[in-house]
This record gives C-alpha cells, sequence and structure tokens, in this order.
C-alpha cells in the first residue's frame, strides 16, 4: 500500500521554509500531495493559480529527485477531510518553534479525533529557515526589502514583480 502524504498551507508564497519541509517529507511517503487552502474570507497576495504554479514549480523538482510522486490540488474545507479525499494517511506539518508545536498539538488532536486513519507526522525546520514566515516575507518585500534568502528565486521573482509592477 503506498504511503500518501498530504502538506496543506496557504503559500502564499512559497518560502524555503516550505520547501525544507518538502525536502524532508519526499523521504517519507511515495506520494505527496500538497494543498493550497483557497480561503474565502482571506485576501491572499498571490491568486491560487500563482500558488498552485509556484507549487508546481518549486516541489516538482525536489519530488522527482526522491523518487516521490507528486501532485498538488486546493482545498477549501476542514483539511482533514481533504486528506481523506485524495487517500492520504499522512498530513505533513512543519514545525520552527514551540508556538508551533502547541498550535499544532491541537489540530493533530483534533484532526485524529475526526479522522483515526490519517496520522501528523511533524517536521522540524532546519535551524536556517526557523526564523522564516510567508508573512514576514510578505511584508519585507512589500517595503522593497530584498527577500532572497527567504525564498526560491523564482519566488523572489514573483514578489518583485507583484510590488513594482
Amino acid at each position: 500500500m503506498p504511503r500518501i502524504a498530504l502538506y496543506p498551507g496557504s503559500f502564499d508564497p512559497v518560502t524555503n521554509g516550505h520547501l525544507d519541509v518538502v525536502k524532508h517529507a519526499v523521504v517519507l511517503c511515495d506520494r505527496l500531495i500538497v494543498a493550497v487552502g483557497v480561503n474565502s474570507s482571506k485576501k491572499p497576495l498571490f491568486s491560487t493559480d500563482e500558488r498552485l504554479a509556484m507549487v508546481r514549480t518549486v516541489f516538482a523538482p525536489v519530488a522527482a529527485k526522491a523518487g516521490c510522486a507528486f501532485e498538488c490540488t486546493t482545498y477549501d474545507n476542514l483539511t482533514v477531510a481533504a486528506a481523506q479525499k485524495h487517500g492520504a494517511t499522512i498530513m505533513v506539518r512543519g514545525l520552527r518553534d514551540g508556538t508551533d508545536l502547541d498550535f499544532e498539538m491541537q489540530i493533530a488532536g483534533m484532526n485524529e479525533t475526526m479522522a483515526p486513519d490519517v496520522h501528523t507526522v511533524f517536521v522540524p525546520a532546519s535551524p536556517t529557515v526557523r526564523p522564516i514566515t510567508a508573512t514576514l516575507v510578505r511584508q519585507i518585500a512589500s517595503m522593497g526589502g530584498d527577500v532572497s534568502a527567504f525564498v526560491p528565486k523564482v519566488v523572489a521573482a514573483s514578489l518583485k514583480t507583484k510590488f513594482t509592477g
């Protein structure tokens, strides 16, 4: 039976932290599904299609190199329901610090109650990417700062275009 993992997030934008999680996740599963959350009450910087394109461009080569099947999709319901819909038995979540752990443990507990067949796997962030958040990346980029140390090159270019026209 193939090990199918779902890695959910907003990916607005894709960061080196997300990339770090994917590099760890592709060795834990046979198929990785990156699920871009779509929440109508939020106004993301990048459209859903732009975020899917970033996810494909950045993560697909990492999965291919590891011999892991890869796909990306969107979801607009419970994350655990998206995992079940795609046959995932592993939910991958990245952890930067203790605050992330406390929050993610609560979610994992609720998800386990709703879907006992979906197991959350926590991936600790590598030290170099721990401080990176998509929110901080957007703020730095919006003020004309250099985000090239925090995001893949293609994402840095997309951010520059987004903020300078």
